[in-house]
């Protein structure tokens, strides 16, 4: 999705820094580009224009735009991974667990929007697929993770319809729709966020899964 945003502001040239917090500062500002005018509109001239380097200063950082998306995708895979593997393994009830993991999840998208958009929402196809390896295989991982629990909840036939893979593709599917949907379309009347998603759980698992 693109939208329209002003001209990113050309900041003033900075003095050499911190390389960690350099990067992190060329990070947002590519998040922010990249949704402004899209993937194939932005720029590493831009990106560094708002950042306040040269675009050589920025390769030193990163080789492509590429990387930065890859780097902006694998950072957010990976910290939801973190969350999964520690709910997964909390020795409570099955529906809890994917209830715990599916809120953290959303609460996620919410707190990160753009980083929400360009790993969940956006074309796959910007990037070629020898270069989302690595990622795919992470988000791979967490969605094993996240799937865990409900495979059980399956084995022990509490499932009312489907199986633990379509029900486990449903739950995340009816979840991104609503942090999408919430993300993309701030301005419509929404009731309060924290009720939509308990709405959504409670719905949801009340529907797929017997007591």
């Amino acid at each position: 999705m693109t939208v329209a945003l002003k001209k990113p502001h050309k900041s003033a040239r900075k003095p050499k820094g911190d390389g960690h917090l350099r990067r992190g500062e060329i990070l947002a500002a590519a998040e922010r580009i990249f949704i402004a005018e899209g993937y194939a509109g932005a720029t590493i001239r831009k990106i560094a224009d708002a950042v306040g380097v040269s675009s050589t200063a920025l390769y030193m950082h990163f080789r492509d735009k590429d990387q930065i998306l890859l780097e902006i995708s694998d950072d957010a895979i990976g910290q939801l991974l973190a969350v999964n593997v520690d709910i997964a393994h909390r020795p409570i009830d099955a529906v809890a667990r994917v209830k715990l993991m599916l809120e953290a999840y959303m609460k996620f998208a919410l707190d990160n929007p753009n980083t929400y958009q360009l790993v969940f929402c956006g074309s796959r196809d910007v990037i070629s697929k020898e270069k989302q390896a690595a990622t795919a295989e992470l988000g791979d991982r967490c969605f094993a993770e996240f799937s865990g629990p409900i495979h059980e909840i399956a084995a022990a036939g509490r499932l009312r319809t489907g199986s633990g893979e379509s029900a486990a593709q449903v739950l995340w599917a009816a979840c991104h729709g609503l942090v999408a949907l919430l993300i993309t379309m701030p301005d419509r009347n929404w009731a309060p966020r924290e009720e939509l998603m308990k709405v959504t759980l409670d719905g949801l698992l009340h529907g797929l899964v017997t007591d």
